[in-house]
């Protein structure tokens, strides 16, 4: 069994898939369109051979430049812009943003906003097909999943000035998932507040008051009379700006994808799939399906055998003293983890009469004071300059 086909992680370096294997765009406007698909937000996709791919809205603005001989035209082009037919306001809200998290392309944020595409919205918590040997039952509760957070907790984020609002109610499912709660008694109107300066509006997240002319944005799942700063509109547990500002509601709070799912569901700490059968491992404070329990080395599955843990992930003994264990300064062997060692300096001896003795006598050091250089053991200061010397 080859388990590291279905993990994603790189092979060699072990990190996320996101930081290696940046889907292309195409890749990530279909899976966008498949979440979008059956909801509300069907006007943001089309289809495409039956297939709804995500219209994702590109800003281009150009500026001349005044030059010695000739006006030259900037163009910045970014990958992509809130949906708002003002292009001003668009504009506003993206120099809001910080500077190395615009997606202007061919940069840093273009960048950036690839690896949270990948990681906040993974095809395989939304998609049975991107899963791995799902049973039909499996199938079966994942789709119901899917069509629940659809129903009740996704939402698009939707850029307005202040007081250019029309306050309305939650619905019943946003008052199910906390959007009820902290309400004003404004929440039920549909009257604007012309009236209203900005000042007197405070951002849901860091409390602050927005100011004269800048745009907020509404999430319409918490309540019009909630909104944020634009780089405050962020996962309430990975703290990064949502991409596209696409979040799900849950219990008063924001939500990227991901988190959404992980606080309904366990997920699989070596496949990285959400779980749906009933039977699954709890290993090292993590989930795992029964078949994925496996060394993070080489794959062997660990039920019932010993493993130990390296940066919190299972590895087989075997794995342990080939790649990850200390090595013995006296005989320059990896030390066993299930034996005593000693440990100095950063460096490690068998706890052996063998091992840990003086590098100029071979006196035996165990329990009895020593001289540590540079990896080297000394019984007395005599052995250190004469094997120094």
């Amino acid at each position: 069994m080859i388990i590291l086909q279905l993990v994603k992680i790189c092979r060699n370096c072990k990190c996320g898939q996101e930081e290696h294997d940046i889907p292309s765009s195409n890749e990530e406007d279909r899976k966008v369109g498949k979440l979008f698909e059956d909801t509300k937000y069907t006007t943001l996709i089309e289809k495409l051979k039956n297939d709804p791919v995500y219209k994702r809205n590109v800003m281009i603005l150009s500026s001349p430049v005044p030059a010695k001989k000739n006006i030259t035209i900037d163009t910045v082009t970014y990958e992509w812009a809130p949906p708002v037919q003002n292009q001003a306001l668009a504009r506003q809200y993206m120099q809001m943003l910080p500077k190395e998290k615009q997606p202007v392309a061919g940069s840093e944020g273009a960048q950036y906003r690839k690896k949270q595409l990948a990681k906040q919205l993974p095809a395989h918590d939304q998609d049975p097909s991107k899963c791995h040997e799902l049973s039909p039952s499996e199938v079966k509760h994942m789709e119901q999943f899917v069509k629940k957070y659809k129903r009740e907790a996704l939402g698009v984020g939707d850029v307005k000035l202040p007081g250019d609002v029309e306050v309305r109610a939650p619905d019943e499912n946003n008052l199910k998932n906390g959007g009820g709660r902290g309400t004003s008694s404004a929440v039920g109107t549909m009257e604007k507040s012309p009236n209203r300066k900005a000042s007197q509006y405070s951002c849901y997240h860091c409390k602050l008051n927005m100011k004269e002319g800048d745009p907020a944005v509404y999430a319409e799942r918490a309540g019009y009379d909630k909104l944020w700063h634009p780089g405050c509109f962020i996962c309430c547990t990975c703290s990064e700006l949502l991409v596209d500002m696409i979040y799900f509601w849950k219990n008063g709070n924001l939500y990227c994808g991901r988190h959404y799912c992980d606080s309904e569901r366990p997920r699989c700490a070596g496949c990285d799939e959400l779980i749906f059968s009933n039977e699954y491992t709890l290993a090292e404070g993590q989930n795992w399906h029964l078949k994925h329990f496996c060394c993070f080395d080489c794959d062997c599955v660990l039920a019932g055998i010993t493993y130990l843990t390296v940066n919190d992930k299972p590895v087989c003994k075997s794995c342990y003293m080939k790649n990850h264990a200390v090595i013995c300064q006296g005989c320059h062997n990896a030390i066993d983890p299930e034996v005593q060692r000693v440990t100095y300096n950063n460096f490690n001896w068998h706890a052996t009469r063998e091992c840990f003795l003086c590098s100029c006598c071979s006196k035996c050091l165990i329990g009895q004071k020593f001289i540590s250089v540079e990896g080297m053991l000394f019984c007395s200061v005599a052995c250190k300059e004469k094997m120094m010397s």
